[in-house]
Formats: C-alpha cells, structure tokens, sequence
C-alpha cells in the first residue's frame, strides 16, 4: 500500500503534515481544524488519526473540531496536563501503529522547545514538531538548553537519510542566519539558492534530511571549528563545552 505524505498549509507557515492513502489520513499537528477538513474533503479521506508533538495552539488548536467531525479518531501525544484532548498517551521508543494505514512510528522524547515534546519516526521519516527546523532549531520556552542540545544530538543520529518533516516553514530565515555562523559552507550556499528558489514558486523547502541538516545547520554542528568560531566571536559568557556553545548559539538566534 503506498502511503503519500502531503502538507496542508495553516496560518502563516504552520505545515500540517498528512500520512494517507487514498481512503483513510492520519495528520500531524492539526492547529487549524478548517485547513485540515477541508483537504480532506478534497481528497475524499476519513480521519483515522492525529499525531501531536508538544501542547503549544498552533499544533493542537484544530483537534477538538476534527474529533467532533471524525468521533472514531484517535489522538495520540505526550502524557501533557496541557492537551485534554490526547485519548493515547504514548512514552519514549514506544511504537504505534497507525490505524488502517498499516504504518509504524517509534516514539521520541524531545524536551527543549517544551517538556512534553515528542517526536515519531520510521525507517524514513521524522516527524519533529517544532525541535528541528531545516536550518534551525525551536526555541527554549520551557526546557534548557542541555535538553534541547541533546534532543537535536539525538536526532542528528538518526540515518542520513531520514526525511525530516517539521512544522514550520522556516527555512529561508534560517538559512540567513545560518549564513552568518558559517559563510564558507559551500554547501549552505547552494541550498539557501535552492530554498530561495523553491519560495518564490511557492513550493515548500520540506522534507529535508537528516543528512542535508547535519551539513549545513549551525545546531547540529556546534562541534565543528568554524561554527565554534563565530559563536565565540559573539559570546558574552566563557564556553567550554558542547552545551555552552549551543546556548550561546542559540541566544545569538534570539536576538539575530
């Protein structure tokens, strides 16, 4: 059975992310419930299923609609006081498997952005939320930097080629900043021409790789001597590990 990934464009640059066939969807992080009914309805398909990441509104806002509409849909997420909704609360390297898409994830636990992040992967796919931007990362709105370092650490060992299918459509500010951690990664040149491109025909930059981020984003490459370079030429604060550069890299994003 050949499963189709689609992204159902929400708000500004929220990307709902929908695992289908051609009867039956599954959809990741469902802010806006109006968005995602209406490209089911387009494509003919019954909601089975949603997948959330962490409990923020512009991921979660859409699932008491869709619930209404779709009864026997299941909502599975972190165990989180902060989303009522969640009928399957699930725990890290648990696997699921999607109903009536034959389709199995492993859970993440992926604190940083919040406490209750997770993530679910495969074989293939990655499904961060708001942890791993294309050039970027969340910001720390709950946990600490050595969580969310570690997190993305754990992300960054996943095989290159795992597609990754995060939330937003960040990339091309990412890029920009990116840029000015590491002007001579010839390789972040030639994707941000790339992601350039691709906006202005209004197509989206992702998925991207595990592979491609390990190559050009400054977060997963706190470890390498020009990155570590520019960050000390920024900070304000003493640094001496893996941790204390990412924090400062990441406080440098803040405020870039």
């Amino acid at each position: 059975m050949s499963i189709a990934i689609t992204p159902i464009p929400a708000f500004n640059d929220n990307y709902i992310w929908c695992l289908h066939d051609q009867h039956h969807a599954w959809v990741v992080d469902p802010g806006c419930a109006a968005s995602t009914e209406r490209f089911l309805q387009q494509q003919r398909l019954n909601l089975s299923g949603i997948l959330i990441t962490h409990h923020h509104h512009d991921h979660t806002g859409g699932i008491a609609e869709l619930v209404k509409r779709y009864p026997d849909c299941l909502v599975v997420g972190p165990h989180s006081d902060k989303i009522a909704t969640i009928t399957h609360p699930v725990v890290d390297n648990q696997v699921i498997t999607l109903a009536n898409l034959a389709v199995s994830l492993t859970v993440l636990t992926l604190p940083g952005h919040t406490l209750d992040h997770i993530g679910f992967y495969n074989d293939d796919w990655l499904f961060c939320g708001d942890t791993l931007f294309s050039g970027g990362c969340g910001r720390l709105f709950e946990g600490s930097p050595a969580q969310l370092h570690q997190s993305l650490q754990r992300l960054a060992a996943l095989p290159g080629h795992t597609l990754v299918y995060c939330t937003h459509e960040y990339t091309c500010a990412n890029l920009t900043f990116a840029t000015m951690v590491e002007p001579t990664n010839s390789e972040l040149m030639e994707y941000q021409q790339w992601c350039l491109t691709e906006r202005q025909q209004a197509r989206p930059t992702l998925p991207s790789t595990i592979a491609r981020e390990r190559a050009i984003n400054p977060f997963l490459r706190c470890d390498q001597t020009s990155v570590r370079s520019s960050i000390e030429k920024q900070a304000q604060v003493d640094l001496s590990d893996s941790v204390s550069y990412f924090a400062a890299l990441r406080r440098w994003k803040d405020i870039a």
